[in-house]
């Protein structure tokens, strides 16, 4: 019996990585899985229903981490899966050997995220060299982690 006790011990109310959405209510800017990868949504139409009575959606999404582009094409009663997103801010306290060092609101310090290989990253470094106080906007979904944005923090 001690063995079933174990696999739920780690669970909490945002286990699931996704939750399903009925194709037809997804929107623009929403975000969707697409290709088993978390996208936003930023194209969507819908065809008028065939001779098999079923209208189709036709998404367009943009990777929430690589920037790459999926379509799909779905059923408007089907579900689809939906990707839980977090965003939180850190406070950025170093950068040691191309990884941020960021503090949550607890004062927990995490040493585990890598500067983006982006005009963000660019960012995020030339302002902590120039010992600007700022925030680090860190989205995570489906199990991956990216600082997506900065704010200039209030000391």
């Amino acid at each position: 019996m001690s063995d079933n006790e174990e696999t739920f011990e780690g669970a909490d109310a945002g286990a699931s990585s996704t939750y399903p959405q009925q194709c037809s209510a997804l929107r623009k800017n929403g975000y969707v899985v697409l290709k088993n990868r978390p996208c936003k949504i930023v194209e969507m139409s819908t065809s008028k229903t065939g001779k098999h009575g079923h209208a189709k959606v036709h998404l367009v999404g943009i990777d929430l981490f690589t920037q790459k582009k999926y379509e799909d094409i779905c059923p408007s009663t089907h579900n689809m899966n939906v990707p839980n997103v977090k965003r939180t801010d850190y406070q950025l306290v170093n950068i040691t050997e191309g990884y941020l060092s960021l503090m949550d609101d607890a004062g927990e310090v995490r040493d585990d995220l890598k500067v983006p290989d982006t005009d963000l990253g660019k960012e995020i470094v030339e302002k902590f060299e120039n010992d600007e106080s700022i925030l680090v906007t860190v989205m995570k979904a489906m199990d991956e982690e990216m600082a997506v944005g900065t704010k200039t923090s209030k000391d």
